[in-house]
């Protein structure tokens, strides 16, 4: 069953822009190399500190395996994950589940 992952994350303050790059130039091209999919990538319209972004995996499995690919990979955790805490309020994450609903056009 394919799950999706909707990650709701709040930048530290002045940190929107160059978060958005991060994401956009080493995390979301490093993580869809180790086989990721990303749906999208989002800044909130009204509050200027959100990012938002949504991942689709094809099973829990696949969900497992690609964090274990991605997470436990010393290129995350050496190079890419110090610099994260400068821009991102980690406390602030809030992560959702989702499942496709039978007329979902996402699957």
């Amino acid at each position: 069953m394919t799950v999706f992952e909707l990650r709701q994350y709040r930048t530290r303050p002045g940190q929107r822009e160059n978060w958005v790059k991060y994401m956009e130039e080493v995390i979301i091209p490093f993580q869809t190399k180790r086989g990721m999919t990303i749906v999208g990538s989002f800044v909130g319209e009204q509050e200027d500190d959100l990012y938002v972004w949504v991942r689709r995996f094809e099973s829990e499995e696949d969900r497992q395996r690609l964090y274990r690919d991605v997470y436990e990979s010393d290129e995350w955790k050496n190079t890419i994950a110090p610099p994260i805490p400068d821009m991102m309020d980690r406390e602030r994450i809030v992560i959702t589940r989702l499942t496709p609903t039978p007329r979902s056009s996402l699957k």
